[in-house]
């Protein structure tokens, strides 16, 4: 996964590293998602929720141009957030398995 870091994300309240926000995204249950938002969809923007190698939860909005990503914001989880993750990846587990 090639990361495009020209402009760093706007995180202006966040002590993410750049690598804790990459690691999130190889996150083997890292969730992405296609906001259902006209100003979201309009701008080819997507949201991403996964965990650093360490545990800690990453929540991204990144564009994506088919080799690249570049993350436009990217913070630490919510507790809603940790919820929907966790729900995720216990769905994901129950079918069988990642992948």
């Amino acid at each position: 996964m090639d990361f495009n870091w020209g402009k760093r994300p706007a995180q202006p309240d966040c002590s993410l590293k750049q690598r804790e926000i990459e690691e999130s995204f190889e996150d083997p249950f890292s969730v992405r998602l296609l906001p259902d938002s006209p100003f979201f969809a309009s701008n080819a923007r997507f949201f991403n929720l996964g965990r650093t190698s360490g545990g800690e939860g990453v929540f991204a909005i990144y564009r994506a141009n088919g080799k690249q990503i570049q993350v436009i914001c990217a913070r630490a989880f919510t507790a809603e957030e940790g919820f929907f993750y966790d729900r995720q990846q216990e769905k994901l587990l129950s079918q069988g398995g990642a992948g």
